[in-house]
């Protein structure tokens, strides 16, 4: 099949639109194929005989009705058109290549190397993310243009998000970014062209700024930072526009997250306004993110009577979480674990490592490896309090660990933070356990 080029083939440039990329995370093969004809000039009739499809079936999916779900006809349809496979969560097709010009998307920045059962894990994970295969969504019909949405569609909406947000407990931003944008991207259109209530059209908003921040989070993930701050700002119109203040207090949280890579006052004052902005009758779990997150802008910036002040904030809030149900899905990942690695990190940032080792220490004990990057990223503060402790050798093996963890997560963050630290080692390479780690971060 290498050697055959079918005359349905799509060009190069529609896997740069929107919504392509949208249609295609979600396996709208009707928006596919209306995108084809319209912009390719592809006729149904071609793409028929190519797929294996009745043409009458073509012309029905074109127009918002039925969908295509199983395996064989999704790949048939992948090599026909020529979509690249990691584009439908498929692996790579046969007639993909480095020469090719339909391989469009390059690979993450950090290769997979190895053969451990995480790294295995992840590469399936990877494989099948742009259609949420690994996480067991439930079918989801997209509304036709025009179609009129019932008040259950945004929660049903929401639980998809909810699902697909897991994807980032295990995969990098350079895995999930276009699958979190086509959602985004599909759901704005839904705003656009669909009929609904005011209600559902506010709850419609609300799962927006929601998926902004998902898409945003894996930009920033993945090194995209102009879009992820476009995605935080556009996150926070929706929001506030939702009525909804938890969501819009989480975008301001992400933005000052953001903004701490360069002014770290700016930083703390848009924590500050995060956590006015969702309130004090915000959930408990949100109220406890956004405080750990203000605490961690004081730590960057060095206040450490400030930092200790909204983490203990943080903490009395967890402690109400059991005793409450309004706790968002956005929030289920912020426990006392979490929390107490945030703690070591901040400690790990004001200079204090008889602080920060023992909290850090224990939190990391009970952290699965399977979240490879966050694991990674954590063990670099413990290796930066070790280093500044004077502790050169453990901090030495602990940053080997980190590097391990690191190797093929599609993410630029865990070698942004682990750079900084070999740097700081290099100074000690005399050492047979720096000079190891060394080597190791070279090759």
């Amino acid at each position: 099949m290498t050697g055959y080029e079918p005359p349905t083939a799509l060009p190069r440039r529609l896997f740069e639109r929107a919504d392509m990329l949208a249609a295609l995370a979600a396996h709208d093969f009707g928006t596919v194929f209306r995108l084809a004809r319209a912009e390719a000039q592809i006729s149904y009739s071609k793409i028929a005989a190519e797929c294996d499809i009745k043409p009458d079936r073509v012309g029905l999916l074109a127009r918002g009705q039925g969908s295509v779900t199983t395996f064989e006809k999704i790949t048939r349809i992948a090599d026909a058109l020529r979509i690249p496979g990691q584009l439908l969560g498929l692996a790579p097709r046969d007639w993909e290549g480095p020469a090719s010009p339909h391989r469009t998307f390059p690979a993450p920045a950090f290769g997979l190397d190895g053969d451990g059962e995480g790294v295995r894990r992840r590469n399936f994970l990877k494989t099948s993310a742009a259609a949420g295969l690994a996480v067991g969504l439930p079918e989801l019909a997209r509304p036709s243009l025009g179609s009129r949405i019932g008040s259950d569609y945004p929660e049903r909406l929401r639980e998809r998000t909810a699902r697909l947000r897991r994807l980032d407990d295990v995969l990098g931003g350079g895995d999930t970014y276009r699958v979190y944008v086509g959602e985004y991207t599909a759901t704005k259109a839904l705003l656009r062209d669909a009929t609904y209530t005011d209600p559902t059209g506010r709850a419609l908003l609300s799962v927006l700024a929601e998926q902004a921040q998902q898409a945003g989070w894996a930009a920033f993930d993945s090194g995209r930072h102009r879009d992820a701050a476009d995605l935080y700002e556009a996150s926070h119109r929706a929001a506030v526009d939702a009525r909804d203040t938890e969501l819009a207090g989480n975008a301001l949280a992400f933005l000052a997250y953001q903004a701490l890579n360069g002014d770290r006052q700016a930083g703390i004052q848009i924590a500050t306004r995060s956590v006015n902005e969702a309130g004090p009758g915000a959930a408990p779990g949100v109220r406890a993110l956004l405080y750990e997150r203000l605490g961690w802008a004081h730590a960057v910036a060095g206040n450490d009577v400030e930092t200790e002040r909204a983490l203990e904030t943080a903490l009395n809030a967890l402690t109400e979480v059991a005793s409450d149900n309004r706790q968002p899905d956005w929030v289920a990942w912020v426990d006392h674990t979490e929390l107490q690695i945030m703690t070591g990190r901040c400690w790990t940032e004001l200079r204090r490592p008889l602080r920060a080792v023992p909290v850090l220490e224990a939190a990391l004990a009970q952290y699965d490896d399977a979240h490879a990057r966050d694991k990674s990223l954590y063990l670099s503060w413990l290796a930066d309090s070790y280093l500044t402790a004077g502790e050169v050798e453990q901090a030495a093996l602990v940053t080997n660990r980190a590097l391990d963890l690191a190797s093929g997560v599609a993410s630029v963050r865990p070698r942004q933070r682990l750079a900084s630290l070999l740097q700081r080692l290099n100074e000690h390479q005399v050492l047979p356990a720096v000079a190891e780690v060394l080597d190791k971060a070279r090759a």
